[in-house]
């Protein structure tokens, strides 16, 4: 249950990345979608001890949030860099 609730919270959380920074390329979508499904997952895995089945602390869902957050955010900074540094 605790692997399914990180994969829906990091699919969500790519999902409003790509909504907020109004990214319109499918691939790009894509992509900060799996970014942030991947940190999240092991995020919270990691805070979580490395056990996935059972339940899945409010520290660790705490955790996987910022560490996706944080992903994401870099993943756009370094993106916005290297479309200045083409221009």
């Amino acid at each position: 249950m605790a692997l399914l609730v990180l994969i829906i919270l990091g699919v969500t959380l790519g999902w409003l990345a790509s909504i907020i920074a109004r990214t319109e390329a499918p691939g790009t979508i894509l992509r900060q979608i799996a970014l942030g499904m991947i940190v999240s997952v092991i995020a919270g895995a990691i805070a979580n001890e490395g056990t996935m089945i059972g339940s899945l602390s409010i520290l660790s869902l705490g955790i996987a949030l910022a560490a996706t957050g944080v992903a994401l955010v870099l993943y756009h900074a370094l993106r916005l860099r290297k479309s200045d540094s083409r221009a």
